[in-house]
């Protein structure tokens, strides 16, 4: 049986993230959203510039999920700063966990979730947060299992299209 690595990326793999990003993406919302605002999100989202400056980011953190070498899904954290909106208190952000549709039901988005939650808690964060759209109901499921529950909302831009994020959290006890 081969066994699923989770491991952190740096700026040497900055095509693979761009290219895992742009298809995960591109898999989970092509056909809720326009062509032209899919377009456009998948040129500035994962544009080389933008990925690079994240990934030269301390305050922020990349993994991927490997199968053989092969590239299957991936898992963005924030702290501080880095986070996509200044929360109270000592939080980290799950900013992304995105894993290919075939990989799907495989447990690869638990590995990389609980990546996140064991990094939460070496790093001693009072609570972890995501926003995740309010449309994107496997993924609202996915949260609440591992017991999130909803504080508040936020618009998501993508393109000319203003989504609503239901914004989770879950305190880490140690």
């Amino acid at each position: 049986m081969n066994r699923i690595e989770i491991t952190k990326i740096s700026l040497e793999q900055l095509v693979q993230l761009q290219e895992i990003g742009r298809l995960t993406f591109a898999e989970t919302f092509s056909s809720t959203n326009s062509e032209e605002n899919m377009k456009t999100y998948l040129e500035e989202g994962f544009s080389i510039e933008k990925l690079t400056a994240e990934l030269q980011n301390p305050a922020s953190e990349f993994y991927f999920a490997t199968l053989n070498e092969v590239v299957i899904g991936y898992l963005k954290i924030n702290f501080g700063q880095a986070q996509t909106e200044v929360q109270e208190g000592n939080s980290l952000e799950i900013e992304r966990i995105y894993v290919l549709q075939d990989f799907h039901g495989k447990k690869v988005g638990q590995l990389l979730y609980e990546k996140a939650i064991q990094i939460a808690k070496n790093k001693k964060v009072a609570f972890v947060w995501l926003g995740v759209w309010e449309e994107n109901h496997r993924a609202i499921q996915f949260y609440t299992k591992n017991g999130f529950v909803a504080f508040d909302q936020h618009i998501f831009r993508l393109g000319d299209d203003e989504q609503t994020d239901i914004m989770m959290k879950l305190k880490i006890v140690d």
